[in-house]
């Protein structure tokens, strides 16, 4: 019913910009509330951004500022405008569904490399 594919991953310079995109090709997309985590190597999962189904936006201090959440709910779609990259920015970032029954969703992750 929820299937979270993302996109967008790559290497980038420090300083640099990304955009990564999460598609729910399922038919709940509308009804989640929303997110973005990250994981860095040997470091926990860490929640950075969420938006909930009117559009209202939270982040992590460390991102606020740099990072842009939103959503397109005409075309089932999350995205993460990423700007000012930092090198600790490294890790897989994750799109993440919370569904209105207490199930958690997930997508296959995205590798985020800044390089110095």
């Amino acid at each position: 019913q929820v299937q979270l594919v993302e996109s967008g991953g790559a290497l980038v310079q420090a300083g640099g910009s990304l955009r990564l995109s999460c598609t729910d090709s399922g038919r709940t997309f509308r009804i989640c509330n929303m997110g973005w985590y990250r994981q860095a190597p040997g470091k926990q999962r860490e929640w950075i951004a969420r938006i909930d189904t009117a559009g209202r936006t939270n982040y992590v201090d460390s991102v606020k500022g740099r990072f842009s959440i939103s959503r397109d709910n005409t075309k089932n779609t999350l995205y993460l405008q990423m700007n000012s990259l930092k090198p600790e920015d490294t890790a897989v970032y994750y799109c993440h569904c919370d569904s209105p029954w207490g199930r958690d969703y997930w997508a296959q992750g995205t590798q985020v490399t800044v390089s110095s």
